[in-house]
């Protein structure tokens, strides 16, 4: 195989072609979790649940597998050497009373506070996997109906003032993997992994619906301040964004040890059913280096490559390629500011951001609007746009301004 590299020229790593799938035979111990309290009864299994886990790990390590039928569960953490595998017509679905999630010190939306967990979590792990060829189902209509009638009531209430969970949550971790999975129905975002490096999602399916009722902020991938992450195969179909970089937010964001980069990151062999936006840096992100979108096909989406640029968070965007793709989008590439929940916190004047060294070449695709950039050199300065054997069925070719 040819040495390819990433868009600053550095060389990408063996580890990103290695995409072996552990099997649950390997993973050490079967703890079938029928065989242990858990029961497809409609009742809540979060002790069990989470006593299997805490046994496993006692023993040594193991797999929790999930056979077929449907087992509702509170939230539950693994531990070292513990994995978790869905048998294919299993369901772990979460409950949707959020009073069985308690409330903790989290991250969420660029930011390290108090709120809840997600159904799944993981924290400081070294290996860990979700495998298998069942759902894991957030059940979250319940979360989804409320937010739209709070919303009637309150139009600018907060994303966060619904409290819903999310469904898998990812945090200090290294070499994870998620292969084969269907996730679904997630209240919040699907999978958020946070301070972790070495994360690969091989083969795995995101669903959450736009009708009849929308499941707002359920985004596929939220990656927040991660490094060398591997997103090839997969399907992603959600009401919000499909895969969105996060990082921190607020004028001193980058200056807090909570918040950090994201670094090497490939999406590749891709489809997207619909979705807010394919790649989406933002909007809680502050510096995006090294990432890679390529060889995907959208069938619907609001947006190809999304540059949120907030103009209340200092961010840096930069050697961001996508290439080789075809589908159908609203709009190709839109680089504009942000400004949802924008709070300067007592500064006077917002910081500057840039974006550079952003390359969109191969591409086919069918849209509304092909370059929507909005420049806006008070609050964020774009130079180094390449654009090149682009192939753009248009309705409006807006001319880009860089």
């Amino acid at each position: 195989m040819a040495q390819e590299y990433f868009p600053d020229g550095t060389r990408i790593d063996e580890w990103f072609y290695d995409t072996q799938k552990p099997s649950p035979d390997r993973l050490g111990k079967r703890y079938r979790a029928s065989d242990y309290g858990l029961r497809d009864d409609g009742r809540l299994h979060t002790q069990e649940l989470q006593a299997l886990i805490d046994r496993a790990f006692e023993e040594g390590g193991g797999v929790i597998v999930i056979p077929a039928g449907t087992y509702l569960t509170g939230p539950v953490w693994f531990r070292q050497g513990v994995h978790l595998c869905v048998e294919e017509g299993g369901v772990l679905k979460g409950s949707d009373n959020i009073a069985d999630y308690p409330v903790m010190e989290t991250r969420i939306e660029g930011e390290s506070c108090k709120y809840f967990p997600g159904l799944i979590n993981a924290d400081g792990l070294d290996g860990f996997t979700i495998c298998g060829k069942g759902s894991i189902d957030g059940n979250g209509l319940r979360s989804w109906e409320s937010l739209w009638l709070r919303r009637k009531w309150k139009p600018d209430c907060l994303n966060k003032d619904e409290q819903r969970a999310r469904l898998v949550y990812i945090s200090n971790c290294k070499n994870v993997t998620f292969c084969d999975i269907h996730f679904q129905n997630s209240q919040f975002w699907t999978t958020h992994i946070y301070k972790s490096d070495h994360v690969k999602y091989l083969d795995c399916s995101f669903f959450s619906p736009r009708e009849p009722v929308k499941a707002p902020s359920t985004d596929a991938i939220d990656i927040d301040a991660c490094s060398d992450v591997l997103i090839k195969g997969c399907y992603m179909h959600v009401n919000d964004d499909a895969v969105a970089l996060k990082g921190g937010k607020g004028p001193d964001a980058d200056r807090l040890s909570v918040n950090g980069a994201n670094e090497r990151i490939i999406i590749e062999d891709c489809v997207y059913g619909f979705c807010h936006g394919c790649l989406v840096l933002g909007s809680e992100s502050i510096h995006d280096r090294n990432i890679l979108l390529r060889r995907i096909r959208v069938d619907s989406g609001y947006n190809l490559l999304w540059l949120k640029m907030r103009p209340d968070t200092p961010q840096h965007y930069e050697y961001v390629t996508v290439e080789d793709i075809k589908g159908t989008v609203n709009t190709f590439i839109n680089v504009n500011p942000w400004t949802q929940f924008y709070d300067l916190k007592g500064m006077e004047k917002p910081p500057v951001s840039k974006a550079e060294h952003i390359a969109m070449r191969r591409c086919e695709v069918s849209c509304m609007s092909a370059y929507f950039i909005t420049p806006k050199e008070d609050e964020y300065l774009l130079s180094d746009f390449t654009f090149e054997e682009l192939k753009l069925d248009a309705k409006r070719m807006t001319e880009s301004p860089i």
